[in-house]
């Protein structure tokens, strides 16, 4: 029979070593265990990752819904502040749970649709900011501390007109002096200032005061927060400032995202280790997947050999 014509495998391919055959492990079986359960782990983190995208895109619809619904399309930044504390203040009668301890306090569609929680100052800022958010507003949390850096109240900041103005959604008012005009917390440290803010709310508590504050309580960590702050403060003091914390904190959400795109990247950093790992020490070599996606290819659109 004439052969002049056929192809010869190539090389690669019968090599046990390169094509990846189970005889390559044998001495290794320790090493294959770590690699097989690698590769698992980097599936069920593909899994968690395509599931919380998708967890965190429905409430990111849910929460555009919402906030198109209470807030006017051309209202300047202000009036859509407004607009939500109207909403908060006045708006339809929410469900009242039957057990509110027992509801998920980072969830945007639970804070914003049951009575209790929009009554605490932390859930109640949490709807707020996600509202705020989606309304296209550049919002951020602070809590208020105690000398004993325990948080007593918890508002809002809504940057408008370049300064960071305070919302406090728990009373649905933006800060004022007697002027009118806009005050940041650097204003409401004056207790003069603060006075007069708060003197025209209702059952304002005195005690909700400016002197100290953080945009992340860390203390509430075990140990004190391992002293992070300390060592944070010192490598970058504006860290709480640079970026939408509340965001990663208190929406549950994008939270479940941000930990499922950081254990998909160190899995795949991980098993690129063990592969130069597995290649220089042990003479293991992997066909990687781009060149399995090459000769499936190949094969499929090369056209058929006649014999």
């Amino acid at each position: 029979m004439c052969t002049e014509g056929l192809q010869r495998p190539h090389p690669a391919l019968d090599n046990p070593v390169i094509r990846g055959d189970p005889l390559e492990w044998k001495g290794h079986r320790f090493f294959g265990v770590i690699w097989w359960s690698s590769n698992l782990l980097l599936l069920a983190s593909l899994l968690f990752m395509v599931y919380s995208i998708g967890w965190e895109f429905s409430v990111r619809s849910y929460l555009h819904g919402f906030s198109d619904a209470i807030v006017p399309a051309t209202a300047t930044p202000e009036q859509k502040v407004e607009s939500i504390l109207d909403w908060m203040r006045a708006g339809p009668p929410r469900t009242p749970a039957s057990g509110p301890t027992g509801l998920a306090q980072r969830d945007p569609k639970t804070t914003l649709n049951y009575e209790q929680l929009l009554s605490v100052c932390g859930t109640a800022t949490n709807a707020f900011l996600n509202l705020a958010r989606s309304s296209g507003l550049q919002v951020r949390r602070l809590l208020l501390l105690t000398p004993q850096n325990k948080t007593k109240h918890v508002v809002a900041e809504v940057l408008l007109d370049d300064r960071w103005i305070i919302v406090d959604p728990t009373y649905r008012v933006i800060m004022r002096d007697a002027k009118g005009r806009l005050l940041t917390r650097s204003d409401l440290q004056n207790p003069a200032t603060f006075s007069e803010a708060t003197s025209k709310i209702e059952d304002y508590r005195a005690e909700y005061s400016y002197e100290k504050f953080v945009h992340v309580r860390l203390a509430a960590l075990p140990l004190q927060g391992f002293h992070l702050r300390r060592l944070l403060n010192s490598i970058y003091p504006r860290w709480d400032q640079a970026m939408d914390w509340s965001l990663l904190l208190e929406r549950e959400s994008f939270m479940v995202l941000c930990l499922s795109l950081a254990s998909t990247a160190l899995l795949l950093i991980g098993r690129s280790v063990l592969g130069l790992y597995a290649a220089r020490k042990l003479g293991i070599r992997r066909v990687s997947l781009r060149q399995k996606a090459w000769r499936a290819s190949s094969a499929l659109f090369s056209p058929p050999e006649i014999k």
